[in-house]
C-alpha cells in the first residue's frame, strides 16, 4: 500500500500563524511465501518500468526523507495481478491502513493540541484492529489456520471501532481542556482499510473522497457537520454560493470543548459508512483549508449574490475557489501520490491559502480493478440490497 501525506501553515497565516491541522497514519503490510512480484506498466514515455523493489509499496518513509512516491493508479495495466511468467496468481501479500486527519477549530486556545491528540489517539486505538481485521482471513495465503484466529469482522464491527476509537479521542480531548483550562475542538475523519474497504468515520467539515482513475470521478464520501451543508440541504443556497458562503468556517458538531463535560462520560455523534475500493482508486482525505482556500470569499459571494446568480459570475465564482473537479485533475495528472499532495497544498495556496491545509492519500495496487457497474459510493448512497448482511435477533 502507498500512502503520502502533506501539510501547510496557509499562505495567509505563513507569517505568525500556527498549523493547527494534524494527520496520523499507519500501515501493516505482510507478506508470505514467494512474496509480492510488483506490476508491470509503461510509463509516460513508453519504457517499461517495474516496481519489485517496492514490495507491496512505500509506506511512506523514503531514506531522502521525501513522502512516498507510488505510482498513481491507472498506470498499471490490465493484468495488475500478473506474474512475470504470464500466469495469474494473487499477489502474496496484504496490507491494512488507519488513518486519521484532524483539524484545529481556528479561534479557540487549543486547537493545535486537539488535533494532535485526535490523531495519535484515534491511531493507537484502532491500530490493533486493523491487524487482528487482516490477520483474520489467512485463507488469502492459501494457508489453513482457524483457531485461535478471531472470525473476519462485519463491515458494522469494524464503523463501530472507528467510531469507538473517536469517541475516546473526543474524550481526551476534553480531558486535557479541563487540566489546561483552555477551549480545545478539533474535526477528525478516521477510518481502517482493509480487506479492500474502507471503513470510516467523521465529525466536522474535514473530508474524505475517493478519485478513481479508471471513471475519471471524484466520489465524496464525507458530508460536513456545518452550517454551510445545512443551508445547501435545505435549498436555502445553491453550489456556488456554497463554494464561497460568508459562514463557510462555522461547524455544527466537533471533537472536544471546554472541559465542563466528564471526560469519562461524555460523547459525540460520529457519523460511519463503509465502501469497497478499487486498484484504480486513490483514498483522498482532507482537511477544509484544501476547499476553503479563497481569501476574497466573501467578496465573491456578495458580486454572486447582486448578479442574480447568473452563470457568468458562477463561472467566475468556480474559476477563483478550489472546486471537486480541480481536486480530481490534481490526483489524475500527478505521477506519484506524493506529487499529487503536494499540488494540492499548491493549489489551495495559489487561491489564497485562507487556512491551514492537509492530506493524505492512500492507494493499494492489488486490489481488484474497478468494475464496469460499480456499486454507489458517494456519501448519502444507499448500499445494494445484495450487499446488506441478514441479521437474526434472537429472543
Amino acid at each position: 500500500m502507498d500512502y503520502a501525506t502533506h501539510y501547510d501553515v496557509g499562505d495567509r497565516k505563513r507569517d505568525g500563524g500556527i498549523n493547527e491541522d494534524s494527520v496520523a497514519v499507519s500501515v501493516f503490510e505482510q507478506g508470505h511465501r514467494e512474496g509480492f512480484r510488483g506490476y508491470d506498466r509503461e510509463d509516460a514515455d513508453g519504457a517499461e518500468s517495474n516496481d519489485d523493489q517496492a514490495g507491496a509499496g512505500s509506506t511512506g518513509e523514503d531514506p531522502t526523507g521525501e513522502d512516498s512516491t507510488g505510482d498513481r493508479p491507472g498506470d498499471a495495466d490490465d493484468g495488475g495481478d500478473d506474474d512475470p511468467s504470464g500466469s495469474d496468481r494473487d499477489p502474496d501479500n496484504r496490507s491494512a491502513a488507519v488513518f486519521a486527519l484532524a483539524d484545529g477549530a481556528g479561534g479557540h486556545d487549543a486547537g493545535d493540541a486537539a488535533s494532535y491528540i485526535a490523531t495519535t489517539a484515534v491511531c493507537e486505538h484502532l491500530a490493533g484492529t486493523a491487524v487482528e481485521a487482516a490477520r483474520s482471513d489467512p485463507a488469502g495465503f492459501g494457508v489453513a489456520v482457524d483457531e485461535p484466529l478471531a472470525p473476519p469482522p462485519r463491515d458494522e464491527d469494524l464503523e463501530s471501532a472507528v467510531a469507538e476509537a473517536v469517541v475516546a479521542a473526543h474524550r481526551e480531548v476534553l480531558e486535557y481542556a479541563a487540566e489546561a483550562g483552555e477551549q480545545a475542538h478539533a474535526t477528525v475523519v478516521a477510518g481502517v482499510v482493509v480487506g479492500g474497504y474502507c471503513h470510516y468515520g467523521w465529525v466536522g467539515d474535514s473530508r474524505a473522497y475517493v478519485v478513481n482513475a479508471a471513471r475519471e470521478e471524484i466520489l465524496p464520501l464525507t458530508t460536513d457537520h456545518a452550517v454551510v451543508q445545512r443551508l445547501r440541504e435545505a435549498g436555502e443556497i445553491d453550489d456556488v454560493e456554497a463554494l464561497v458562503h460568508p459562514r463557510g468556517n462555522e461547524i455544527t458538531r466537533a471533537l472536544g470543548g471546554s472541559g465542563r463535560a466528564d471526560p469519562g462520560t461524555a460523547t459525540v455523534d460520529v457519523e460511519t459508512a463503509t465502501v469497497p475500493l478499487y486498484r484504480e482508486d486513490v483514498l483522498l482525505v482532507t482537511s477544509d483549508g484544501l476547499l476553503d482556500a479563497q481569501t476574497e470569499a466573501a467578496k465573491l459571494y456578495e458580486w454572486y449574490v447582486d448578479a442574480d446568480r447568473d452563470e457568468e459570475m458562477a463561472a467566475v465564482v468556480r474559476d477563483r475557489a478550489v472546486t471537486d473537479d480541480e481536486v480530481r485533475e490534481a490526483v489524475l495528472s500527478a505521477p506519484s501520490l506524493a506529487d499529487a499532495a503536494e499540488r494540492l497544498v499548491d493549489l489551495a495556496n495559489d487561491r489564497g491559502g485562507k487556512d491551514n491545509l492537509s492530506t493524505i492519500l492512500l492507494h493499494d495496487g492489488t486490489l481488484p480493478a474497478t468494475p464496469a457497474d460499480p456499486p454507489a459510493r458517494a456519501a448519502g448512497a444507499r448500499r445494494a440490497v445484495e450487499d446488506r448482511e441478514t441479521l437474526v435477533e434472537q429472543d
